[in-house]
């Protein structure tokens, strides 16, 4: 840190839209540490409007990914120091430019992982049974008779083993599910010790009877899954993703359902969020779809906005949390 540490911090939080923050008791705790400007209205996405939102801010409290925080704005905001991130996904922001600018980055991992577990295990619920069709079936006056999927007893491939991941390995096992996991980490240990056998991409695709990801969005985990990955997979597969929309190649996703390559799916994330009303995902019928909210509780909003103010506060005392990533030199 470069500015005084006992001088107020001006604080900036450009993209609460659709707003979560302001009024709430993360908002009043912000404001004793210092001034705080907070922006509802969607504009962040823009470089140049973010620019302007957080233009000497010390600390900028990131809400929504779809604020993205380049080299661009950084070199802009001289005097940024901190981006206190809402949430544990961090590909809206430029890392290893956040280093360079002498940045620091934390993030509020672990808080959302009941949640968003709970959330997996409904879109797998719902797709496997097929309850958002029948549900609409029965109430034009249908009374369908189709055979269902039990969990009870299939394979459940899972693509990430950290506390997401992990939570719904323990869901998956209590319904009597067998389960194949992929540590990014490659830990197959850590794997064993959560209940379930480490195995390959390859295998986990080819064996899989739902399979689900938790990875965290890089360039290494883009498009994760494409078309050599859904080529493997059985033709009563599901696919549920509640992680980011880009650890699936789009092209291949849409070839897949439509062909008939896999089932079906349940999603709660997209390549383009919101979702337009004419994307080919609406018209699939086999298609079970959330819109990114798998970890809007109550409880995760308000302990997750508490933690990422915890976060600033630590940062100015000197004593900063989850980071994700340190200045690699000091602030100009």
């Amino acid at each position: 840190m470069s500015a005084d540490p006992k001088a107020p911090a001006t604080i900036a939080v450009p993209d609460d839209f659709p707003s979560v923050f302001q009024g709430t008791p993360a908002h009043e705790r912000c404001k004793k540490i210092g001034e705080t400007h907070v922006f509802t209205a969607r504009g962040a996405d823009d470089e140049a409007e973010l620019i302007h939102r957080i233009d000497g801010a010390r600390v900028v409290i990131n809400i929504r990914a779809h604020a993205r925080f380049t080299e661009g704005v950084m070199a802009a905001c001289r005097k940024l120091e901190l981006i206190s991130i809402w949430g544990t996904g961090t590909d809206n922001v430029d890392l290893d430019a956040a280093g360079r600018h002498g940045i620091t980055v934390c993030n509020t991992p672990g808080v959302n992982a009941f949640a968003v577990a709970e959330h997996t295990l409904a879109l797998m619920l719902a797709t496997a049974r097929r309850i958002p069709r029948i549900d609409r079936e029965v109430r034009d006056g249908a009374w369908p008779r189709d055979l269902l999927t039990q969990l009870l007893g299939k394979t459940l491939g899972v693509f990430g083993t950290g506390k997401i991941g992990a939570r719904v390995i323990s869901l998956a096992k209590a319904l009597g599910m067998d389960v194949l996991a992929y540590s990014a980490r490659g830990d197959a240990a850590s794997v064993v010790a959560l209940g379930a056998r480490a195995a390959s991409k390859d295998e986990i695709c080819r064996r899989a009877d739902l399979i689900t990801l938790h990875l965290r969005l890089a360039p290494e985990t883009r498009g994760f899954l494409g078309r050599r990955e859904f080529s493997l997979m059985k033709p009563t597969a599901i696919l549920v993703n509640t992680g980011r929309g880009a650890l699936v190649e789009r092209d291949a996703l849409l070839d897949a359902l439509g062909q008939g390559k896999i089932v079906g799916a349940g999603l709660d994330v997209f390549h383009d969020e919101p979702l337009k009303p004419g994307d080919p995902l609406v018209a699939l019928p086999s298609v079970v779809l959330s819109p990114h909210n798998a970890g809007q509780t109550p409880e995760v909003i308000r302990d997750g906005l508490l933690r990422a103010i915890e976060n600033v506060e630590n940062y100015l005392a000197g004593k900063p949390t989850d980071v994700v990533v340190a200045p690699v030199k000091a602030k100009r």
